[in-house]
């Protein structure tokens, strides 16, 4: 593989929430090749299927979990099953979201509800859920994404963009309450990074809008998410956490 090779993430059970696409994808691929051992869950069973047959000669073969995250019993009791098959979960990294563009005025409250918990409810109850045996291990690594949005101020995204800032808050009071537990809590912020799901939302001309905007010419791949995730996620970032970190080519 390219890139740096970190041994302290050689053997740790990884758990990657919507890994079955795009950023999560990228991280699965990236964890399995430094030798974790990684489970991840999508809604899109499919396409999680997939990325598990396609890692499968991995030195240890990813594990998919169908889940829909918006069930919060079901993540608790996915979160158990992983935990059984792995022996405990050293990182989480809790990158599942959804940003639908709408309206302000097409907004319910029902609507808002299920926003909350596509986009911000599940980090929480994730970490809630992996924290004891994080303790018990004498530490872990928690990593929740936001999104470069909410800082652009950009359109027809408010109630992604209300939960996304609200998980830069979410990071700065878990790392506090879980530090002198060993447990570090980060937040990483991608800019646009080149998915399927992104280049649905841009035409050519407003992808060379980004680009310009950037200070750095090229697009974010996933690859580059997952080394940053990587090394916030090894013992070489010990000392990092309850802070945001931005890798966005310079477009913020």
């Amino acid at each position: 593989m390219s890139g740096a090779i970190y041994p302290s993430l050689k053997g740790k059970r990884v758990f990657i929430s919507g890994g079955g696409s795009g950023i999560g994808e990228g991280l699965v691929e990236a964890f399995a090749a430094q030798g974790a051992r990684v489970a991840f869950c999508d809604i899109a069973q499919e396409e999680g299927r997939a990325v598990a047959e396609r890692l499968k000669d991995a030195d240890f073969a990813p594990v998919f979990h169908p889940c829909d995250l918006r069930d919060i019993e079901a993540v608790q009791a996915m979160i158990a099953t992983v935990e059984a098959q792995l022996g405990g979960v050293d990182i989480l990294i809790n990158n599942a979201a959804n940003d639908d563009r709408h309206g302000i005025e097409d907004v319910t409250p029902a609507y808002w509800d299920e926003r909350m918990a596509v986009n911000l409810r599940h980090l929480f109850f994730a970490a809630q859920a992996v924290a004891p045996a994080m303790k018990r291990a004498g530490g872990g690594v928690i990593l929740n994404f936001g999104s470069i949005s909410w800082h652009l101020a950009l359109p027809d995204l408010v109630l992604y963009q209300t939960a996304k800032a609200a998980i830069e808050g979410l990071t700065r009071s878990l790392a506090r309450d879980l530090g002198r537990d060993n447990i570090r809590v980060n937040t990483i912020i991608p800019g646009n990074v080149k998915t399927p799901r992104q280049m649905k939302w841009y035409t050519p001309e407003g992808e060379a809008e980004i680009v310009a905007a950037q200070c750095l010419d090229g697009r974010i791949m996933p690859a580059d998410v997952a080394a940053l995730a990587m090394f916030l996620a090894s013992d070489d970032a010990r000392m990092c956490t309850g802070h945001d970190y931005f890798i966005d080519a310079g477009w913020r």
